[in-house]
């Protein structure tokens, strides 16, 4: 999502202040109450009509589209049929906050403004609010949240003819980012460094509930996209750079952040399809060109795995690709998508987005010709987000001159209303705002330190310098990063951008994590200046640097140069000259190319761990925990090698970097045990192009310590009519191994994996499993260990 430069300046201001409450609060009951008095009420005020009735005579005289026992179908056919072209416009208008707070232009303060509520939600019958990032209520609480959505939804439902909800919308990407006092676990790339499905799926039903209980009903998220460029901005919102790991942690997203075990459901968001991550020079939606194999077999598998997992709607792409604005593309939104995919939820432009066709991109002569581009496209709503008005006449002009087909009006508002349908919102639209501070503040914090344990990747530990030992009296701690929860967090985090200045997030920094769980008799020695902390190391035993990025979030945080900062380099080769072992943590939204603090005694990745990071950071350095990630991206040595990606085809060139030369390839991590993998072995010789093939791979901790092995698992072709990739992951899994212990684990490989499309340079041909055979291995992109083959007839 895209916010003005206009938009940083106030909200991100305004994110972390404490202004007067605004309270319109509702009777604190019980769902079943809260339903029964909202039916009274609408009675009362001369409607006839019941929200979600059920049972006896009642609900024989409710409409159809309020029985909550009648069919999803029927409901939404039912309340098509009564409904006013603009009501059926404002379904597909998604606006933002500030349109109805202050002076609802980006000013006035935070307070609600009655005369733009009833322009908005009344007037032009809006369907679906969001906040951006940042966009709180006057107060930042949980509660106030609550109170926030109930009174939004409250005077949409009293207020409109038909008595319709709305669904409210938030990009709660790493927990419920916007709250103060909400816990907030690792961004997506480091919960990418897991390799731990299961685990992201705790994490978002995590963050259901936090969203859930402060009346939110739509998180943005995940971002299927993949990560292959560390010049660009939204990066570590992406899990991996590699197709099968990205789309498998993203559909295990959306199987928590839709987890209906909890009674209330949340809708996903898969974002932002397609092709969004690649941008042509690194910065955000600059268009990007690929070619029809590489966004057949590249860009698109992981949205396919997340659309499969069941997300309610997808968010497409803001940027262009192959010349043509993905908001205006028939075939990935529609051809692709609905055709290929069978995907039956809701599409959402973002921010913006249906607009830019005509003010950025000039496909589109006016207003009424963009959305009509966007609409007949395969867009369902329009996330507008600042102009509800100009909405509501632009769209009833393109349908009046026959640019949008009526067909097509219902079909995308048939779509939204399934949406709230399913998600319970007719029948329980309220929540308990009492709850939600209790449910919301420093909820599952175990988890968020579990995730950033996991997803932290030991990089380098020369002479088994980790962890550190009791004889290790006396360490030094510096680097910018070390006592930094803002750095600790990254973008979209309470602010758009990060946590504004001035706000203080509940959590443990790094440094704080290491104070408290040093040992007896360890002394740990803060010394933020660089010639404070040499000179305090020459008597100290170690030192522990945190060094790496600050926060931000899209086109700002591009970086077409990253690498670590000089000065932040100058201080680890400052340490190092001391001979005191010196190591590294690196806080940070990608991998950064390190220069000279390329080779401390020990090198840990922590990327942005979260408000628990500096626990889980201290519990690996003193050794509480065996540090398990690995790197589900490839990190390059030197600026000039990005974009940097396992899967670089072969070439002629034979020169220095020419082919895949990383620092650290894809998959690398290392352990405080050892481990061994051997060869991999299908459980049959030949198969065919479909189904599933089993193999069977023995692994071993050989060393004196239990810990987890993540074991991925490659496919490669000797021979093949396009070029392949030396190897390409087709499975992967996570094991628990205790000290000694010998075992035998088993992958299953989905057999499309295999797929490639055919053809000429064109990429003309179809997606097909070729025949031939197919060589198996296991461990990291460089030093995988060969196993057996396989034939596809």
């Amino acid at each position: 999502m895209l916010h003005t430069a206009r938009s940083v300046n106030v909200v991100e201001r305004m994110a972390g202040m404490r202004f007067a409450p605004h309270r319109t609060r509702l009777p604190q009951l019980s769902r079943r109450s809260r339903s029964t008095v909202l039916v009274a009420a609408l009675a009362l005020l001369g409607t006839g009509v019941g929200l979600g009735t059920s049972t006896g005579a009642q609900a024989s005289a409710t409409p159809t589209y309020l029985n909550a026992n009648a069919p999803v179908q029927a409901r939404v056919a039912d309340l098509l049929g009564r409904m006013t072209l603009t009501e059926k416009i404002g379904q597909m208008d998604q606006e933002a906050l500030i349109t109805v707070q202050g002076t609802c232009d980006w000013g006035g303060g935070l307070q609600l403004n009655q005369q733009c509520l009833h322009s908005v939600l009344v007037d032009n019958a809006v369907g679906n609010m969001l906040s951006g990032g940042g966009m709180p209520p006057a107060v930042n609480s949980a509660k106030d949240w609550a109170d926030l959505t109930n009174t939004l939804q409250k005077y949409a439902i009293t207020n409109s003819r038909l008595h319709i909800p709305i669904t409210y919308g938030i990009d709660a990407v790493h927990g419920h980012n916007n709250v103060l006092g909400a816990t907030m676990f690792p961004q997506q790339i480091g919960m990418g460094s897991t390799w731990d499905p299961a685990l992201e799926t705790k994490v978002e039903q995590s963050t259901q509930k936090a969203v859930k209980a402060t009346g939110i009903d739509w998180a943005f998220g995940p971002v299927a996209e993949v990560a292959r460029d560390q010049r660009w901005g939204r990066y570590y919102e992406a899990f991996s750079e590699d197709p099968l790991l990205a789309g498998t942690m993203a559909a295990a997203a959306v199987n928590g952040i839709q987890d209906k075990s909890s009674g209330s459901e949340v809708a996903a968001s898969v974002k932002h399809f397609a092709g969004y991550s690649q941008p042509l020079n690194g910065h955000d939606r600059v268009p990007a060109d690929y070619s029809a194999r590489y966004l057949q077999d590249t860009i698109l598998p992981a949205y396919k795995q997340a659309v499969e997992a069941g997300t309610m709607s997808v968010m497409a792409d803001s940027g262009a690709v192959n010349g043509v604005p993905v908001t205006a593309s028939h075939y990935l939104l529609t051809d692709v998508l609905r055709g290929q995919y069978h995907f039956n939820g809701v599409v959402v432009s973002d921010w913006g987005d249906v607009r830019n066709l005509q003010t950025a991109y000039h496909i589109a002569a006016d207003y009424p010709h963009a959305i009509a581009e966007a609409v007949n496209a395969g867009v369902d709503m329009a996330m507008e987000p600042t102009d509800a008005a100009g909405f509501t006449k632009a769209t009833t002009q393109a349908v009046d001159e026959g640019l949008i087909p009526k067909w097509r009006i219902d079909q995308a508002v048939g779509r939204i209303l399934t949406m709230k349908f399913k998600l319970g919102l007719f029948e329980h639209p309220y929540v308990d705002a009492s709850q939600a501070d209790a449910i919301v503040n420093g909820a599952d914090t175990g988890l968020s330190q579990q995730a950033a344990t996991e997803s932290s990747v030991l990089l380098r530990n020369q002479g088994k310098t980790l962890p550190l030992s009791s004889a290790d009296k006396r360490i030094v701690v510096t680097g910018p990063s070390a006592d930094n929860m803002a750095n600790q967090l990254g973008g979209w985090s309470i602010g758009w951008q990060g946590v504004p200045s001035g706000t203080t997030v509940p959590g443990t920094t790094i440094l704080q994590g290491l104070k408290a769980d040093a040992p007896a008799g360890t002394s740990i020695d803060y010394q933020p200046d660089q010639s404070a902390a040499v000179s305090d190391l020459k008597g100290a035993d170690a030192a522990v640097v945190v060094v790496g990025d600050g926060p931000g979030a899209e086109g700002p945080n591009d970086h077409p140069n990253p690498t670590l900062d000089p000065s932040q380099q100058a201080l680890v080769t400052a340490l190092q000259q001391t001979g005191k072992p010196v190591i590294e943590v690196v806080v940070a939204d990608r991998p950064l190319v390190l220069g000279s603090a390329a080779t401390p005694d020990a090198l840990l990745m922590s990327w942005l761990p979260g408000t628990q990071g500096g626990g889980a950071v201290a519990d690996l350095l003193f050794g509480k925990a065996n540090p398990s990630g690995k790197l589900p991206v490839s990190w390059p040595k030197a600026i000039g090698n990005e974009p940097e990606f396992y899967q670089q085809l072969p070439g002629t060139n034979s020169g220095t970097d020419s082919g895949y030369s990383p620092l650290f390839p894809f998959g690398a991590g290392l352990s405080y045990t050892s481990f061994t993998i051997g060869a991999a072995t299908p459980d049959k010789s030949t198969t065919g192009r479909g189904g599933s093939l089993g193999v069977s791979v023995p692994v071993a901790d050989t060393g004196s310590r239990d810990g987890d092995l993540i074991v991925p698992l490659y496919a490669s072709q000797p021979v093949s009519r396009v070029l392949a990739p030396p190897r390409w992951l087709v499975g992967f899994t996570r094991v628990h191994l205790t000290a000694g212990q010998h075992t035998t684990v088993h992958i299953s490989v989905d057999l499309s994996s295999l797929a490639r499309t055919e053809g000429d340079v064109n990429g003309a041909g179809p997606q097909v499993v070729e025949p031939g055979q197919y060589t198996l291995s296991a461990g990291d992109a460089l030093n995988a260990t060969k196993g057996g083959s396989f034939t596809v007839q």
